[in-house]
């Protein structure tokens, strides 16, 4: 099959995202003058190494509003027992609402921004806002350097971010899920 997106598919579902997966999913916690927010991206990934960046993209909805009026904003890295929770904080709340509050996730303070963050996620990364891009479409990329990070001292084995501690979870296609539970090393040659 071939199809050009802007003609369609014929499908019942667009499979694109089922084509680009797996993706990891950045649970961003931001904060406003109207309270804390918490939403996950499955759009969502690390763009650069020295000084570390990420990006996140979507429509222009509270978490992008709220770290482009605050300057900041914490990347949360979904476990797989926190996926219900997660997925809780992915529905569409009025903007005032705690979403924290709302899935029942404990929240803390970030240390090197004005922000909160996961209480309990594996890691989070405190970034600061880089660069609002417009893409095609109604949607934006929001770019952020990453000034803090957390890590979770039972994630450390032998000086080293185990993820096979916490099983990180990633998106598919549609309304699917999965968890990355085997790793294996290769050395670059």
């Amino acid at each position: 099959m071939f199809y050009r997106p802007a003609d369609g598919h014929g499908l019942p579902h667009s499979p694109f995202s089922a084509i680009v997966s797996p993706r990891p999913i950045g649970w961003i916690s931001t904060r406003s003058a109207m309270g804390d927010n918490l939403a996950p991206y499955s759009f969502f990934n690390a763009v650069g190494y020295h000084p570390p960046q990420v990006m996140f993209a979507g429509d222009l909805r509270d978490s992008m509003e709220n770290a482009l009026e605050s300057g900041v904003f914490a990347v949360n890295v979904v476990q797989a027992s926190a996926l219900q929770a997660m997925n809780a904080t992915s529905a569409r709340f009025p903007r005032a609402t705690d979403e924290f509050l709302e899935a029942g996730v404990a929240k803390a303070e970030c240390v090197a921004i004005d922000c909160p963050r996961v209480a309990d996620a594996p890691a989070t990364l405190e970034c600061r806002v880089v660069k609002l891009v417009d893409l095609l479409g109604n949607e934006r990329m929001l770019l952020g350097e990453v000034v803090g990070i957390h890590m979770r001292d039972d994630c450390l084995i032998d000086g080293r971010f185990d993820v096979t501690r916490y099983q990180p979870a990633a998106r598919m296609g549609y309304h699917d899920y999965t968890f990355v539970r085997d790793v294996i090393t290769l050395h670059r040659p």
